[in-house]
């Protein structure tokens, strides 16, 4: 039976490979005995001296090296974006805060400004799924995440304290140092990068660097107002307005005769 390889060794050898050294050079410089290959080859252990190097060198995120993170450089970890203003009521609950269409334009440039927040309209939901969180509506402009998500919609997400608990495919409010956009999250390689996919398929996906992220916001519900008739309905409605039509122009017909 094939042993299987721990996540260190795999990942070591990832960094190894990636900065294109030989398993001698990498060796050399790691100030490891002879070569890599034992560790590769999940025979010796990687040393605390050896995972400071790789932070002190490559700026490697301990937890990321062992499968604890999904962020290979530290740098990316230290990253703050937890919501800076919050509001609470008078039985000092916290506000969910509602940020319309208009608003969004000004908020990447207002995140620490409690008095602009404090013109924002907020509410309270009594529900189990919006206790022990920070909640926040965020209107939606443009169609770029139909057919979910449509134009004038409004999605409350809750606040993501750390890029660590970012989760693929999941739609996320992304606020950036100048805009604000409504977006699926995919991770990347790289990962001083995320990805931004629209549903539209007629929008192009955008990488962004994790260092421009100011605030994220997990979507998990939607306010939608007016319920659009179903598609059945529509055609039957369609047929009978032809049906009209060509009894109006026969009877146009008719007369003219």
């Amino acid at each position: 039976m094939k042993k299987e390889v721990s996540i260190e060794f795999i990942r070591f050898k990832e960094i190894r490979v990636e900065n294109n050294y030989t398993q001698q050079a990498f060796a050399e410089l790691l100030d490891i005995p002879s070569s890599t290959a034992d560790i590769e080859r999940a025979k010796t252990k990687i040393t605390g001296q050896v995972v400071v190097k790789l932070l002190k060198l490559f700026d490697i995120n301990p937890l990321w090296l062992y499968g604890e993170s999904a962020f290979k450089y530290k740098k990316n970890t230290s990253v703050e974006i937890t919501p800076k203003i919050i509001t609470v009521n008078s039985q000092q609950n916290e506000n969910i805060l509602l940020v319309n269409q208009k608003a969004a334009a000004g908020y990447p440039q207002n995140t620490q400004d409690s008095q602009w927040f404090e013109q924002l309209p907020a509410f309270d939901l009594p529900l189990p799924q919006y206790r022990n969180a920070t909640y926040r509506g965020f209107q939606v402009e443009g169609d770029s995440m139909l057919p979910s998500i449509r134009p004038q919609e409004w999605v409350i997400g809750r606040a993501v304290n750390d890029l660590g608990e970012v989760a693929d495919n999941r739609v996320y409010v992304v606020v950036l140092q100048d805009s604000l956009l409504v977006k699926k999250i995919q991770k990347l390689p790289n990962a001083s990068k995320i990805r931004l996919i629209s549903l539209n398929p007629a929008y192009l996906p955008i990488e962004v660097n994790i260092k421009d992220i100011q605030e994220m916001w997990q979507v998990n519900s939607k306010l939608s107002f007016g319920i659009e008739e179903p598609a059945d309905n529509y055609l039957l409605q369609q047929l009978q307005d032809s049906m009209r039509d060509l009894k109006a122009q026969i009877s146009n017909f008719q007369k003219q005769k």
